[in-house]
Parts: structure tokens; sequence; C-alpha cells
């Protein structure tokens, strides 16, 4: 992969060439961008990539300091293609210098090697997001306040961390893609974690392209918290089979996630947008606030809730059946096997003749004269 140096290299643009080297080739592109700013005729065009765009800037006469609001457009494309060029980078750059070396040390299986890089990869993303994402809710009052999920919606116009945070979560999701080529992930990986990356993707573009954005930040910190328990306790299990107790509060808190995520999208969706004072369609304003958007919105959520609570409860029979079995030979092990009569009459017998036990002789019997 990139930023790893090898003695041979190989063919130029073959398969291997362009695994090795991707990461120093999208930090050419990268850095092209960023010296476009250098120059006035590039500068204009090279901002789209770097900055976040769509500015409106509002003036008020209680405050002197004027409020600084975005909304979303088409350039956003552009951002979102640099922070994934960004994110390839510093895949690579986690995978080189922490990542491999951790894995030269524990001596791991090839299939165990790929689950402990995935793993690895997501606990420090879910780690950074849950705590940007923390800090964005920590300022904000819809988290003592359910009401204002729906409330004046459309929330067309969001903070700058607010919408800087959703870019860089879509930029991060779509990078994954060809990381899973990037990566050499096995074939029999890449329907699992690509049903979770479109997923993500799906979700995270329609709550910023639908104006939820309230909703989807207070439904994926407390995701990103779940998941990032699952992965690092995935990462001490491959350490130590034996540490396995953050599986447990793993799962109690998937579970609590679950509910809460189906609960706050009922409320929204089912309860709070349908008597909102604003119902209608209209893409100009950013309103999309309709029967049928809710209803698919809300189908869409439960679905997904659906299907995650079938991948878990799957989990877990699968690990009660693997503890199950390894039981299984202690207690054979401790069963003693009881001889049976049958079994004891033939032991008396040695090469047919008859062995008698310590202390005791056969019986003489009398002749009788005839």
């Amino acid at each position: 992969m990139g930023l790893r140096k090898k003695n041979k290299s190989p063919p130029l643009l073959s398969h291997e060439f362009v695994i090795q080297n991707h990461a120093d080739a999208v930090s050419c592109l990268a850095m092209g961008l960023l010296l476009g700013l250098m120059f006035e005729v590039t500068a204009k065009y090279a901002i789209m990539f770097i900055t976040v765009q769509y500015n409106v800037t509002y003036t008020t006469d209680g405050r002197p300091e004027p409020i600084h609001f975005y909304e979303y457009g088409p350039k956003d494309v552009a951002t979102i293609f640099f922070y994934m060029l960004i994110a390839i980078i510093l895949h690579a750059v986690i995978q080189e210098y922490i990542l491999d070396k951790i894995n030269r040390r524990l001596h791991l299986s090839k299939t165990k090697h790929s689950k402990f890089n995935e793993s690895g990869q997501l606990a420090v993303f879910y780690l950074f997001s849950f705590f940007w994402g923390a800090s964005i809710l920590s300022a904000e009052e819809f988290t003592t306040n359910p009401t204002l999920l729906w409330k004046d919606y459309p929330h067309s116009q969001m903070f700058f961390q607010v919408k800087f945070f959703y870019i860089c979560q879509i930029a991060y999701w779509l990078h994954a893609l060809p990381e899973l080529y990037f990566q050499k992930i096995r074939k029999e990986d890449i329907p699992r974690q690509l049903h979770y990356i479109c997923l993500y993707i799906f979700h995270i573009s329609g709550a910023y392209i639908l104006n939820l954005q309230r909703l989807g930040l207070i439904l994926l910190v407390p995701h990103y918290l779940v998941e990032l328990i699952f992965h690092a306790s995935r990462l001490f299990y491959f350490s130590d089979e034996n540490k396995q107790k953050g599986f447990t509060l793993w799962a109690l808190l998937f579970v609590m996630a679950r509910l809460l995520t189906l609960t706050l999208s009922v409320l929204t969706f089912g309860f709070g947008l349908a008597r909102a004072e604003n119902p209608g369609f209209s893409i100009a304003e950013g309103n999309f606030n309709i029967l049928t958007v809710r209803i698919s919105c809300l189908a869409a959520v439960c679905l997904t809730q659906a299907w995650m609570m079938w991948k878990f409860i799957n989990f877990q029979l699968k690990k009660w059946r693997e503890h199950n079995q390894s039981q299984i030979p202690k207690k054979n092990a401790n069963i003693k096997i009881k001889p049976t009569r049958k079994e004891l009459g033939k032991a008396n017998f040695v090469n047919g003749a008859v062995k008698f036990e310590e202390g005791t002789s056969p019986r003489k019997r009398k002749s009788k004269n005839l």
C-alpha cells in the first residue's frame, strides 16, 4: 500500500503498483489543489474544493458581530471530493505507522489480520467522530428539548461545525469504497462491508439533503459510541481472547441505541413534522415535509434498525453456540464411564484363564467315588 518502501517495484500502472502507491498519488493530487490557492487564476476554482461553500451572513441590531450560517448546494460535491482524498491519506498513515506495527507483534492469522485492520481504522474514526459530534450537541439546545428536532422546519441553514461535520462524514464513507480495492479486502468480506458503507452513505446524505441535520446528528453520536465500544472490544479480543467483557457492554448499549433511534424517529416523522406549521414540498426552500417523504424516511429507519437487530441476534446466537461447543469437551473429560456387568465379567478372564481378585481362591469341588 502507499507510504511503504519495497525493494522490488512492480510494473508501472499494474494493480500492485496502484495499491502500493495510491496514497502517494492521492497526496500529490491534494497538494496540487492546495497549490492552486497560490495563483489568482486557479484560486477561485481551488477554493471550492478546500473551503465550505454557501455562506449566509446575518447582522442584528442587538449583536455587533455578524452571524454566519451555511446552506448546501452542488459545490459541496467538490468539497466532499477533496476531504475524501484527505481521508485516503489518513487511512494509509494509520495503517502504515500504527496498525501494521501492531500486527507484526501479534502474529495474527490472515482472517484475524483483516478484521484487526478493519476494527482499527473504524475505532479511530468512531472515536474522533463521537467527540466531535458530542461537542456540537453540547452547544445545541435540542439535546434537552426534543421539540426543536422538528420545530421551525426546514432547517436549511446550519452552523459551520454542523455542515463541516456532515461533509467529513460523507467524505469518509465515500473513501471507504475505493479502500476495498486498495486494502485487498477478501472477496467474502466485501459484501458485508459494502452493506454498512452504503447504509451510512444513504442515511447521512439523506439527512443532509432533506434538512434533517439535527435528527441525524443526535442519532449518529450514540450510534458511534456503540460502534466504538464494539470495535475496541474486538481489538482487545484479538490481542487476548480472554478479554470479552467489552462485548457484554456493547450488547446492552446496542439494544438501547436501537430503541432510542426508533423512538426519536417516530416522534419526529410521525408526530412532530406531521403537525408542523408549514407542510409542503419545495426544493428551493429545502422543505420536504410531505406525507410520502415522511413515510419513506420512517420506513428506511425502521427497516435499517430491524436489519441491524437481525444481524445482532444472529451474532449472539453464534457466540452462544460456540460457547456451548467449547464447554462439551470439558464436561466429557470430567465424566467417569462406569463399566457394565457384562464388561466386568469379561474383565475376569485373561487369555482364557480365570483371573481372581487378591485374597480369593477358587472353590475346590469334591470328586465323587463311583
